[in-house]
């Protein structure tokens, strides 16, 4: 059963960020912080509870801001500003000392580092079209950034100065709009969500050179629902066109949960034994426009948040199976969450 513990939820429309306490079958409000245009990722150091989020606006920037347990206020702490554009992903490494950013609308990617809080001048900088995320390998050694635009995942060395070095790329299917991606807890294999085709894609990766492999890939979309494949810049709502957005590991890493916003459902793709992945066989119907979502540590709950909403599902999962606990208030436009 999941211990108490927080979940922050990203609310773009009203520009602020939601702060729950969770406990075992339902979620409390505890504070909502504004002033925080148009957020949409945040990522949280949780040895120093600081939080940093991507905001928008000219510059934008990433606020730093401090996070009080007990009553979830969000107290701003510093500001680093972003003239190259606002960023759609951040994660932080190397014992919250580094910052890794990804910019989908200014086609750059960032590596930083934090000084007691503070986020200074980038030590690396990459540039593919439509960076959508970027996450590190546990060990800090690896950096690895996703290109929408380009249909490709590069590998970045990570220095002990916060140089990167190439690794190299590894394709997608051309046109299948890779978009997120996670890391097992073995570090030998990533998965990534894609956009328009609606697929997972299995790469194994090398732990000591970091160097990536396509191995398996299967459909994350539900055949029922009659989609197109999406085209970039094409509206999806519009053409009725695949959506996805986001993935995550369940428990013992047996399914990859997923979400896709045209259909606005989750599914739970099958992990074989060697890391296989399989066609999701059952969907489930969740927050209108399934942006972002979260699986907790122990893999028990799930909460997604819909862009086309004002609150959050809480859901008890059991394999593949997920259970509706509750429905919470959090603000428009939900569309990041974490357990922290």
């Amino acid at each position: 059963m999941t211990d108490s513990s927080l979940v922050l939820v990203a609310n773009a429309g009203d520009n602020s960020i939601s702060v729950f306490r969770l406990a075992a079958e339902s979620l409390e409000r505890l504070a909502v912080t504004a002033d925080l245009p148009g957020t949409g990722t945040f990522a949280v150091d949780t040895a120093r509870d600081l939080v940093y989020a991507g905001v928008k606006g000219d510059p934008a920037a990433i606020v730093t801001l401090a996070l009080d347990r007990e009553t979830g206020t969000l107290t701003p702490r510093s500001r680093f500003a972003l003239p190259g554009g606002s960023v759609s992903y951040i994660a932080l490494t190397r014992d919250g000392s580094a910052l890794l950013a990804a910019s989908y609308g200014g086609d750059y990617g960032i590596v930083a580092p934090i000084v007691d809080g503070v986020v200074g001048e980038p030590t690396g900088r990459v540039e593919f079209s439509k960076l959508h995320s970027v996450l590190p390998s546990s060990d800090g050694r690896f950096v690895y950034f996703v290109s929408l635009g380009d249909d490709l995942i590069a590998s970045y060395a990570l220095g002990d100065d916060l140089m990167l070095t190439p690794v190299g790329t590894v394709a997608a299917p051309a046109g299948s709009g890779p978009r997120h991606l996670v890391l097992t807890e073995a570090q030998d294999a990533v998965y990534v969500m894609t956009e328009y085709s609606g697929e997972v894609l299995h790469y194994g990766r090398d732990r000591e050179t970091g160097a990536l492999e396509l191995r398996s890939q299967a459909a994350a979309v539900d055949p029922a629902a009659g989609l197109v494949r999406g085209e970039i810049g094409a509206d999806p709502v519009a053409h009725h066109a695949v959506w996805g957005a986001d993935i995550h590991l369940g428990a013992g890493e047996r399914h990859l949960w997923t979400s896709e916003r045209s259909t606005s459902s989750l599914g739970a793709v099958p992990v074989t034994g060697d890391g296989t992945v399989r066609p999701v066989e059952t969907f489930i119907p969740t927050e209108p426009q399934p942006r972002g979502f979260a699986v907790s540590p122990s893999g028990d709950r799930l909460v997604a948040a819909g862009e086309r909403s004002t609150t959050i599902s809480l859901y008890a999962v059991d394999g593949a199976e997920l259970t509706l606990l509750q429905q919470a208030e959090t603000g428009a436009g939900a569309n990041w969450v974490r357990f922290v």
